[in-house]
């Protein structure tokens, strides 16, 4: 009957309807990671008075990421990075490096960037915009993003995981860090590798969905 068929329609449409929010909040619905503060690491070189470029290297990098490997455009990072453990190789070259002349690690112990936009470049790269907070000081810079792989990790916990490479370079007068300027170059390279895990679905999990373990160890 015509009545029946109208109704029919009209079920349907409302059903439709109810669906799209939900489609709706799926579709804006960004993947969030956490770095791996394992395999997550900050590089930095500067001219050791014209001889060399003394490398340090900071460990230990906690925070966030929104992603999304179709639309570079929606990422968002936060990251923090903890001065008190800067490397150069050195004891004493550590406790001058963290001395209030320089990093201040008592006073500022931690760096910390946010990404304010992304702009992508193509598939796995990327130019991220933000802010980095140095020694109590904030300035714009731009990171030269290379996307390595957006995977599941072949290891348990089998979680998805993403990893990046990144490149930057500051002054660290800009930071107001201006000691021993006859000895210590301005210009710092820094160079990020970082990983960071899905937050945790059960669905990362599902064995039906995790790939082979790896084979077995060759014995001697």
């Amino acid at each position: 009957m015509p009545g029946s068929s109208y109704r029919c329609l009209l079920l349907r449409a409302l059903c439709l309807a109810a669906l799209l929010p939900a489609t709706a909040s799926a579709r804006d619905a960004l993947a969030e990671y956490r770095l791996d503060p394992v395999h997550t690491r900050v590089m930095f070189a500067i001219s050791h008075a014209g001889f060399s470029n003394a490398i340090g290297t900071v460990s230990g990098s906690t925070g966030t990421l929104a992603f999304d490997p179709d639309d570079w455009t929606r990422a968002r990072v936060d990251v923090r990075v903890p001065l008190a453990r800067v490397d150069l190789g050195d004891a004493d070259w550590n406790k001058a490096t963290l001395a209030k002349s320089l990093l201040d690690a008592e006073g500022h112990p931690e760096a910390h960037f946010v990404s304010t936009r992304v702009e992508p470049i193509d598939a796995t790269h990327a130019r991220a915009h933000g802010e980095l907070t140095l020694r109590g000081i904030t300035r714009d810079i731009v990171l030269d993003v290379v996307l390595n792989a957006a995977k599941r990790h072949p290891m348990p916990p089998f979680r998805r995981t993403v990893g990046f490479s990144a490149t930057t370079t500051i002054s660290r007068a800009d930071f107001g860090i201006t000691a021993w300027k006859s000895v210590i170059g301005d210009q710092v390279d820094l160079r990020i590798e970082a990983e960071a895990m899905h937050d945790g679905k059960a669905d990362d999990r599902n064995p039906a969905t995790l790939p082979p373990p790896p084979p077995p160890e060759p014995t001697p």
